[in-house]
């Protein structure tokens, strides 16, 4: 099969190179598929830089998830048959002709279902659901914060939040994207090329006024939303793109790190607070039960209209190395993906 191939950590243009590989061999409790369209996702933008600690050695296939139908069945699986067109959230192996995925990774959709659209639900919106919907409990009314509420994430988690009836408050870069996230439901916009987030919400409402903060920046901006945090808040740390950049350097990988603050327990304990993380890829290996409600989840919800995915960028996989520009240069708002066909 065709596949595109992590061959080394440098730039798009030379990161990648199509070749042929080996079908995947599929396990009893697998489902092999006949891959439509694949999605990118930040991560696979930080793994190419060779700063994603779980990618896997080179030369690799990444890519998280797929969107295409079924053309075999492990014996233990039950649910799923060949022929059923799936979203897939796959453990790497993501941008190939065929890719196979955990039976309990893999949602049946319709046919007529929008490839780009359904990509933007396994990633994306299965951990944006995780965020609101299983890691903690959010009540009509709580003030939240989403940080780059105009990615693919984030999109999801406003859509989500606005179903709660929460007040939000989202970052965004550039006015065309603040205005993206308003229309979306955001009711505070925060321009973060012109804006301090920190100090725009404090100046403006005052010390520690939200209830939960949702940081895929890392560094210093989880920092800074964890002491916008109220008594009872919460703070999920799901990412850190701040880290990404054309090349590796260690000192400023240690000055991002850094950036993130010291914490003890007793800080946690003596505010109520929570600090949660969060990472769908050790969720995929160590909680398959977890991941199949959460996508069955994401699923019925885009069903019902509550999730509106939003397709930021469609590339052939052929322009895999532009795909990857577009979204690492933080051009897109929504999903990126590219189509095998």
């Amino acid at each position: 099969m065709k596949a595109m191939v992590l061959i080394k950590n440098t730039n798009s243009l030379e990161a990648f190179q199509m070749r042929e590989i080996d079908d995947p061999i599929i396990e009893s409790d697998e489902v092999g598929i006949d891959v439509e369209t694949s999605g990118l996702n930040f991560a696979d933008v930080m793994a190419r830089q060779g700063h994603y600690r779980d990618a896997p050695p080179l030369p690799s296939v990444i890519g998280y998830e797929v969107v295409g139908k079924i053309y075999q069945v492990g014996a233990d699986v039950v649910d799923l048959k060949v022929g059923d067109r799936v979203v897939a959230f796959t453990r790497f192996g993501g941008y190939a002709k065929k890719a196979k995925v955990s039976f309990r990774g893999a949602v049946k959709i319709p046919d007529a279902a929008s490839s780009a659209e359904s990509c933007a639900l396994a990633t994306q919106f299965t951990t944006a659901y995780y965020c609101i919907e299983e890691a903690m409990r959010v009540h009509k009314g709580d003030k939240i914060l989403i940080q780059a509420a105009a990615g693919g994430v984030g999109i999801g988690l406003v859509q989500l939040a606005t179903h709660h009836g929460l007040e939000i408050w989202g970052t965004a870069g550039g006015e065309k994207k603040c205005e993206f996230i308003k229309e979306l439901g955001v009711h505070h916009a925060i321009d973060y090329k012109k804006y301090d987030f920190k100090e725009y919400i404090e100046s403006r409402w005052g010390a520690r006024p939200l209830d939960i903060v949702i940081d895929s920046l890392g560094g210093v901006a989880f920092k800074k939303g964890y002491s916008l945090l109220s008594i009872c808040g919460k703070i999920i740390g799901l990412g850190a793109s701040s880290m990404s950049g054309s090349k590796f350097n260690i000192f400023r990988t240690v000055k991002e790190g850094l950036g993130f603050g010291l914490y003890h327990p007793a800080q946690l304990l003596m505010a109520s607070q929570s600090m949660i993380g969060v990472n769908m890829l050790q969720v995929s290996d160590h909680k398959q039960n977890v991941l199949e409600r959460c996508l069955k989840g994401v699923v019925d919800y885009y069903e019902k209209g509550i999730l509106r995915p939003h397709v930021g960028g469609e590339f052939s996989i052929e322009e895999l190395p532009k795909a990857h520009d577009y979204l690492g240069q933080r051009k897109s708002m929504g999903k990126v993906v590219v189509h095998w066909q």
